[in-house]
């Protein structure tokens, strides 16, 4: 487990710096990300040239969660667990997450501003819980004299690697890091930053190893809800926040996916019985977006066939009438959600939330900088994980449903089958 005191410590350009390294060395290395994410990953997957599932206790189940460490342990010489925010920051928390398996953990400090204190901070983080911490990542390290006034401050905690400041540090937006097929050179700032991670071989070797056994884990059927069932997906710069999960559940439910992209102007597939849009970045195209003519008719006929439609923050900005950006410009989107969208500068709303339908309930959390004005009615609301207040609307008008709640697929097989089916009801 990868984790650190808070956000901005550098969890995220560590794992991929460690995961790039190892794969570099012939290593097979699978990464998880803790938490609701879809950007971290797409990073992380880029770095280690794998898919990065999600590991949460919450969103995910401890069992789910149990089968997906075992499938990556019989499959891979290393399994990296990026945490979220700070180590015991959340119910559950990362540091829950790496005591329900006994995983040891390494905390990511960045010591840009301090040197002997980084002992303190990583005697706290092992004690509070505790955990098991295997050792430090010092970041943003200056100098090899840093590095050793650090080392002399840890006592019985090794450094296990250290980073060095960075010239190019992986881009950011309002959302996360920018996407990775958006980042030139993306491959050769990863290699960059394999090559500037100093590794302790010796304390690497001394991790703890973990041990799962058959009897450990209860794997789960997944139903056929799916089958014969035909699924467009909406993917793009303006559609990419995807959980791989979610894909492998509808194939796993037995439907067939076909993916298409509206910004390169493509229609929704002709043979789709239901169409996914999933959240991204259409604030950043809708300019694009507004004026891709082939795309916006097959989705108008597509909603008067009466199919079924599943669009999710950004996929349910990209249907409402118009939207307001961060500059202020007007654009028209498709206006089959009454209302407008206008993007701001703070958070409107962050965490984790499920929906309460008539097959059980679906879990998945909520992430955006924009508020819906709208006139339609609300056909139910998610319940906020912490406080179980209402948190997201669902909206529905006829066979679409829209809402700013990214659901989590295997959280519940029959919900979310239910969102591609002609009977999708909340």
């Amino acid at each position: 487990m990868i984790s650190a005191i808070a956000s901005g410590q550098g969890k995220t350009t560590v794992t991929a710096a460690i995961a790039r390294h190892f794969t570099q060395q012939g290593k097979r290395v699978r990464v998880f990300k803790t938490g609701a994410d879809f950007i971290d990953p797409m990073m992380l997957q880029q770095a280690c040239g794998g898919p990065v599932l999600s590991l949460d206790l919450w969103l995910v189940g401890l069992p789910a969660c149990r089968a997906l460490l075992m499938e990556a342990a019989q499959q891979a010489d290393l399994v990296l667990i990026e945490g979220v925010m700070g180590l015991y920051d959340g119910t559950p928390s990362s540091a829950d997450l790496a005591n329900a398996f006994g995983v040891p953990v390494l905390a990511v400090i960045d010591a840009s501003a301090m040197a002997q204190t980084v002992g303190a901070v990583a005697l706290g983080l092992r004690d509070f819980g505790p955990v098991q911490l295997a050792g430090v990542v010092a970041n943003r390290i200056a100098s090899d004299g840093h590095l050793s006034m650090i080392q002399s401050a840890l006592r019985d905690i090794p450094v296990l690697a250290s980073l060095r400041r960075q010239d190019q540090a992986l881009p950011e937006r309002h959302l996360g890091l920018v996407l990775p097929d958006e980042v030139g050179g993306i491959d050769e700032i990863l290699n960059r930053m394999a090559a500037d991670v100093s590794l302790d071989i010796n304390a690497w070797n001394a991790i703890p190893r973990m041990h799962f056994t058959d009897d450990e884990v209860t794997f789960v059927e997944v139903p056929q809800l799916l089958a014969g069932k035909c699924i467009a997906i909406a993917r793009d710069a303006s559609f990419a926040f995807l959980y791989p999960a979610n894909l492998l559940a509808l194939e796993q439910m037995g439907a067939e996916l076909r993916y298409f992209s509206p910004l390169a102007n493509q229609a929704i597939p002709v043979q789709a019985d239901a169409l996914y849009l999933p959240g991204g970045y259409p604030e950043l195209h809708a300019e694009t977006l507004s004026q891709a003519q082939d795309w916006l008719q097959s989705l108008a006929a597509f909603q008067q066939a009466r199919k079924p439609i599943y669009a999710e923050c950004g996929g349910m900005i990209s249907l409402v009438d118009c939207l307001i950006d961060q500059a202020g410009k007007v654009w028209n989107m498709a206006g089959l959600l009454s209302g407008t969208i206008t993007m701001q500068k703070r958070l409107a709303a962050l965490g984790m939330q499920s929906w309460m339908t008539s097959s059980g309930e679906l879990r998945g959390h909520t992430f955006h900088y924009s508020t819906f004005d709208s006139p339609l009615a609300a056909s139910a609301h998610t319940v906020k994980q912490k406080t179980q207040e209402k948190g997201e609307v669902i909206y529905q008008v006829g066979s679409l449903q829209a809402t700013y709640f990214h659901a989590y697929f295997p959280s519940n097989y029959a919900a979310a089958a239910r969102l591609f089916l002609t009977e999708n009801r909340s």
